[in-house]
């Protein structure tokens, strides 16, 4: 589909539906902008009430040109508008652009609407852009099929940055504050309401223009991760950065999603992992999205995250510390030799180790930063680098900290930083190309969003899992399968499970409590029913059971029980006891657009509470689960501490893996899964899901 993608972004001739002459008109935008910014192409205004339009020859209807446009603008409203759409689709127009709002974002009877007018286009081979969007604008081709007023107030300039977005008002704010940096952009395309073209499908056909160094996206749902995710397969090839903004972060902010673009809003920490897989690094809002512009498209890829602070103040080295364990970055340690050599460069008062206080010494002797940041950028535990001048001015020689710096940035391809709150520093600094914040909060943010970017691109992407035996579901034809059944069929998938036996009477209870204390096991007895997920809140479960008797006896207490609680009665279940170190929770659920999403996290009863968790996105390696159970705060734990010995999170991380291989054989039959506890035992000493409760999908049963 990206050749017919191609119609709307470098298109051979445009017809404008609903032309005006005011170029302040909505109609009368684009083919201003068009003749203003250079396309080439041939511009069709129709409008039946005009003659000219703008220079142009002006036609009474799509049918009268005398080409087929490979574009269509359509900017009448009402009824009018599908009737447009209608007569591109008979004509045989590749693209169209529906400006007009007023169809899936206000309920049931516009989305009809829209669906009606996506049919159309589909059985005539025609793609749709929006309803509800601001346009498409190329300053590449000149090709502008929008009316951003922003054009206006900043004039356009071709460059190296591409916006994609939901939004119309999004892209336009994201244009303005890097035009505002006196950056080049060359694509600014709004995609609206997706009927159609979704911003994953546009961002891919951005991602393959070979001169763009930096592609923004700002979305409110995303109904085809597939194309986004090939979009970012495109972009890690290319080396291309792709930054996000995803609102709806919040209930509130996924209603009024809703009702912006007509979207379903996405489980906020699935579109986390889901951006955190491919490469794509989710930001806040358009400023943090373009405060580190600049330093992509100087192609920055840090090796890692260690930061060197350098200042002429002494609070300002604190400062820097501070801001730098706000954004875990870790300051570089360094070696002695590069501490010897500093001492040999700054004076006898002035602090050699990181961060280095240069001291006021700066103010007698300009040179300092020149001769202080070669004899760091040797050592190789530097990484990042952030100078902070507080004060400078008469006296200083601030041209030549500017021109050392850039000559050092230049010499070494180490990424700098500067924080200078004084214009009359901060623009010698950004006149040497520098990149400079006012406080230390910007520019240290800025040296690590560069640094986990980068971590997160360089990532290895784990292939799918080979193509596994479909489950065979138990036959008892119930959507929730019990305690038992969930984890006899987990365990035949490849899911460490605890070793167990389902008895049916009282005698076989005390039997399989003889089976497993011969294996020198102590013994568990819980109820087994679909009813009741909660065992141990109604008194169905017993620990350390001592003897055969009170086996049998339990047995008995625990069906009297089930059958005083109306729930079914599965029988009982007489386990291994596993105690381990540490209780962990392992889930699984079927999300309408991502597919299986697995969750993992400290587990036992407080799970809910403590809501400590994770979220993944199949395909995923042991190697992925661990890096990402390492965000949890229970994480410390996993070393061990006060003399323990570590948890085995190698085996923990190998569980969720085959959770993950077990959803997707289930090939959507899957609702969820849950597994709580799963114990973790002291390294080498393996994980087991002692708990399972499975789910079917309603009418998979």
């Amino acid at each position: 589909m990206q050749d017919l993608l191609q119609s709307a972004l470098n298109p051979r001739s445009v017809a404008v539906i609903g032309a005006s002459e005011n170029i302040h008109k909505i109609g009368g935008r684009p083919i201003h902008y068009m003749g203003l910014h250079g396309f080439q192409g041939a511009i069709y205004p129709i409008n039946p009430t005009r003659d000219e339009i703008q220079g142009h020859r002006s036609y009474a209807s799509l049918s009268a040109l005398p080409e087929v446009p490979e574009l269509a603008l359509v900017v009448v409203g009402g009824d009018k508008t599908v009737s447009a759409v209608e007569e591109c689709a008979a004509r045989g127009v590749k693209s169209a652009v529906i400006i007009a709002s007023g169809f899936g974002e206000t309920g049931p009877e516009g989305k009809e609407i829209e669906q009606h007018m996506l049919r159309t286009a589909r059985s005539a081979g025609m793609r749709l852009y929006g309803p509800n969007t601001q346009g498409l604008a190329n300053f590449g081709t000149g090709a502008i099929a929008g009316f951003s007023t922003m054009f206006i107030e900043v004039p356009p300039m071709d460059g190296p940055v591409g916006i994609v977005s939901q939004s119309g008002g999004m892209s336009a704010m994201a244009y303005g504050l890097l035009r505002g940096q006196g950056l080049g952009v060359r694509h600014v395309h709004a995609t609206g309401n997706e009927v159609d073209v979704s911003v994953g499908e546009l961002a891919l056909a951005v991602a393959h223009d070979p001169d763009v160094k930096l592609l923004l996206l700002y979305l409110e749902s995303i109904a085809h991760p597939d194309l986004l995710a090939r979009a970012a397969a495109v972009a890690r090839e290319r080396d291309l950065p792709i930054v996000a903004v995803k609102a709806g972060r919040t209930a509130g902010g996924q209603r009024a999603a809703s009702s912006h673009t007509g979207s379903l809003a996405n489980e906020d920490r699935t579109v986390d992992a889901f951006l955190r897989q491919h490469g794509i690094l989710r930001v806040r809002d358009p400023h943090e999205q373009v405060r580190a512009a600049k330093a992509y498209l100087k192609g920055w890829r840090p090796q890692g995250r260690r930061l060197v602070v350098i200042s002429n103040s002494g609070a300002s080295c604190v400062m820097g510390a501070d801001a730098a364990d706000d954004e875990k970055l870790a300051l570089a340690e360094l070696s002695p030799a590069t501490q010897d050599d500093l001492a040999q460069k700054l004076p006898g008062f002035a602090t050699t180790s990181n961060p280095i206080d240069i001291t006021a010494a700066l103010l007698t002797n300009s040179g300092l930063f020149g001769d202080v940041l070669p004899a760091v950028a040797k050592d190789p535990s530097a990484d990042l680098f952030f100078i902070n001048i507080p004060v400078a001015g008469a006296g200083y020689d601030v041209e030549r900290f500017a021109r050392d710096a850039a000559a050092f940035e230049a010499g070494t391809g180490k990424p700098v930083a500067v924080a200078a709150w004084q214009d009359s520093v901060a623009s010698a600094f950004r006149a040497h190309g520098i990149a400079t914040f006012a406080n230390e909060g910007d520019a240290i943010g800025v040296l690590a969003q560069l640094a986990r970017h980068t971590d997160l691109m360089r990532r290895p992407r784990t292939a799918p899992a080979l193509a596994t035996s479909p489950v065979q579901w138990p036959a008892s034809g119930d959507r929730f399968l019990n305690e038992a059944d969930s984890l006899a069929l987990l365990g035949r998938h490849g899911v460490p499970v605890v070793s167990m036996h389902l008895c049916r009477t009282a005698g076989e209870a005390g039997a399989a409590f003889e089976q497993i204390r011969a294996g020198g096991q102590r013994v568990v007895m819980k109820a087994c029913s679909r009813d009741i997920p909660h065992k141990s809140e109604h008194g169905l479960v017993a620990l350390d059971v001592a003897s055969p008797e009170e086996a049998e006896a339990l047995f008995e207490r625990f069906d009297h029980k089930m059958d005083a609680l109306n729930a079914s009665r599965d029988g009982v279940i007489v386990a291994a006891m596993h105690k381990g170190r540490h209780e962990f929770m392992v889930g699984a659920h079927m999300d309408p657009v991502f597919g299986p999403v697995i969750v993992v996290g400290d587990g036992g009863k407080y799970t809910e509470a403590l809501n400590d968790c994770v979220v993944l996105l199949p395909p995923f390696s042991a190697d992925d689960v661990t890096r990402e159970l390492a965000r949890l705060r229970i994480a410390p734990l996993f070393k061990g501490l006060r003399g323990e010995p570590a948890l085995d999170i190698a085996a923990l991380s190998r569980l969720t893996v085959a959770v993950a291989d077990f959803a997707v054989a289930a090939k959507g039959q899957l609702a969820s899964l849950d597994l709580n506890p799963v114990i973790v035992g002291s390294e080498g000493e393996g994980a087991v899901a002692v708990d399972a409760l499975i789910e079917m999908r309603a009418g998979s049963a």
